[in-house]
């Protein structure tokens, strides 16, 4: 309990929000870290899963492929990386093991929802004379909507919570927060940066779920 009461009052110091070393700036630093990979991510993952799943072939090989990323620690991915000659580019390394954690949950949700909308209806819809572009953005990509949000709004989730370890690598983000406590023996600054951590895992759900209603095509047609 007094670990708990002691994170809520340093949380409550603003010495601890400003500065270098500040909150604000190591929010800023974490956020940074998340937003390149995810967007990395999407780039690589969302197009070929897109495009495997409207042709239906070596989906499951590429699944696979990317599945390894979930087999191998992330910390692992990020020490040797460090020890390579990319450990002299500052963040890229941070980053690259970030990319390789987001891509197999928007890779195999994009493609499990292209895979699962009816057939029956894209049918129907080549029936009409539809072209294959058209069908991929009429139907195939309308209805498989929610599982690739579901996918993005998983691999957001889960590199916020895993760019904690950038700190590792002495890089910034809000894990320095909670490594500066572990060497300073604070355990309330530990548990202030694990807070921290989860409110923006929590903002990030909330604001993803908000989106995929809002911007969800079916809804719209309806």
């Amino acid at each position: 309990m007094n670990a708990i009461s002691g994170a809520y009052d340093w949380l409550a110091t603003g010495a601890n929000w400003q500065g270098e070393k500040g909150v604000w700036r190591r929010l800023a630093e974490h956020l940074y870290f998340c937003g390149v990979a995810l967007a990395v991510s999407c780039l690589i993952a969302l197009p070929l899963a897109l495009w495997l799943g409207h042709k239906g072939k070596g989906g499951a090989l590429a699944i696979n492929i990317s599945n390894v990323g979930r087999a191998v620690p992330t910390l692992a991915v990020l020490v040797l990386l460090t020890l390579t000659p990319l450990g002299r580019h500052g963040d890229v390394p941070t980053l690259i093991a970030l990319v390789l954690f987001a891509v197999p949950p928007l890779l195999t949700n994009a493609y499990v929802g292209m895979r699962e909308v009816d057939r029956s209806v894209v049918e129907a819809a080549r029936g009409m004379g539809m072209s294959g572009r058209q069908i991929f953005a009429r139907v195939e990509l309308p209805l498989a909507y929610p599982l690739v949000m579901t996918g993005l709004r998983s691999a957001t989730v889960q590199v916020i919570a895993t760019a904690t370890l950038a700190a590792m690598a002495g890089e910034g983000g809000l894990g320095r927060i909670i490594t500066a406590g572990f060497s300073l023996q604070d355990t309330p600054q530990v548990v202030a940066g694990a807070v921290l951590v989860a409110a923006l895992a929590l903002a990030a759900e909330c604001l993803f779920v908000a989106a995929g209603w809002a911007f969800d095509p079916m809804r719209r047609r309806a």
